[in-house]
């Protein structure tokens, strides 16, 4: 009899990891967030959003799928474009609420993949929070989000000791010029040979913008501030400064497109090539935009142009 009863405890056992198991599932929805109906305020729920968003999906009591076409049980294109929403989301909140989605997205992945290592859950969201906050060619990138998220990694127990290492320096680099801290100083030049500092130039802010000469993508946003009237303004009036910084080493080619700056920017080269080491800041590619207030602290880090619009915009410039 004691002997029937244990083998009737195994057979549930193996069963009941059989139906977690089941591989013939069908593929799930997403499961979305609701904020509370009470909650109105529009910054209240984008935050609630943003805070509880992965919540459902990464329950690890939840029964789905382990085919390893989906993620987590949902085909992996619909996973895709509801990351991509939950970054959007990150946009419209504040940077402390941003931080704390990232580090508990982390935590509760790394949970899910405590629980089971075939929900291919954890792999796949490392994979797209890097594709989404940190690849240079990223709409969506935020460098200082990604860096709360690398940090974790590097010490994680899931990740391999060199993968440690690489995520440990990335998030070292991303701590660089961090939103809501001030800005690291640097002497430029000018085409005259005049020494200036960052911290020389008072304005109530400041648009730093590294750039390389014949880079398309830079001409575009220089095309983009000159034909706004509201920076025009700015500009004209001393409220905004733009200080448009070369930081390689053919000053030739950077001089053969000097009629390309406006004149009314601050145009210089960086002399002591301390910024293209990461030894002051962490400019992973050209062109880079980063907006600075009277203090010169960090407001917008390697920001799109359209991002320092919507700012400018939301102030009612």
């Amino acid at each position: 009899m004691k002997h029937g009863l244990s083998i009737l405890a195994i057979a549930f056992l193996i069963f009941g990891c059989g139906q977690r198991e089941n591989r013939t599932l069908p593929p799930v929805a997403f499961p979305l967030v609701n904020p509370p109906s009470m909650m109105e305020d529009a910054q209240d729920r984008a935050d609630y959003v943003a805070l509880h968003f992965w919540d459902a999906f990464t329950d690890t009591t939840r029964v789905y799928s382990l085919d390893t076409s989906l993620v987590g049980g949902v085909r992996k294109m619909e996973f895709e474009q509801n990351f991509a929403n939950w970054v959007s989301c990150l946009s419209m909140v504040r940077f402390d609420v941003g931080c704390k989605s990232m580090d508990k997205l982390y935590s509760k992945v790394a949970a899910c993949e405590k629980k089971d290592t075939s929900s291919n859950i954890f792999e796949s969201v490392n994979d797209l929070v890097y594709k989404y906050l940190y690849d240079p060619n990223s709409p969506l990138r935020n460098e200082d989000l990604y860096g709360i998220y690398a940090e974790r990694l590097s010490s994680s127990e899931y990740i391999s000791p060199e993968k440690r290492s690489s995520y440990e320096n990335d998030a070292k680099l991303c701590a660089m010029n961090r939103i809501g801290t001030k800005a690291a100083d640097f002497r430029f030049s000018d085409k005259r040979g005049k020494i200036r500092t960052l911290y020389s130039i008072d304005s109530e802010w400041i648009l730093l913008f590294f750039s390389n000469p014949g880079c398309n993508a830079c001409l575009d946003i220089i095309e983009n501030l000159k034909a706004s009237e509201g920076i025009q303004y700015m500009i004209q009036t001393g409220e905004l400064a733009v200080l448009n910084i070369y930081i390689d080493e053919d000053l030739e080619a950077w001089k053969s497109y000097m009629p390309i700056y406006p004149e009314n920017w601050y145009n210089g080269f960086d002399p002591d090539y301390v910024i293209r080491t990461d030894l002051l800041y962490h400019v992973r590619a050209i062109p880079s935009l980063y907006l600075l207030d009277k203090d010169k602290k960090v407001v917008m880090k390697d920001a799109t142009v359209e991002n320092v619009f919507a700012f400018f915009g939301s102030l009612g410039i």
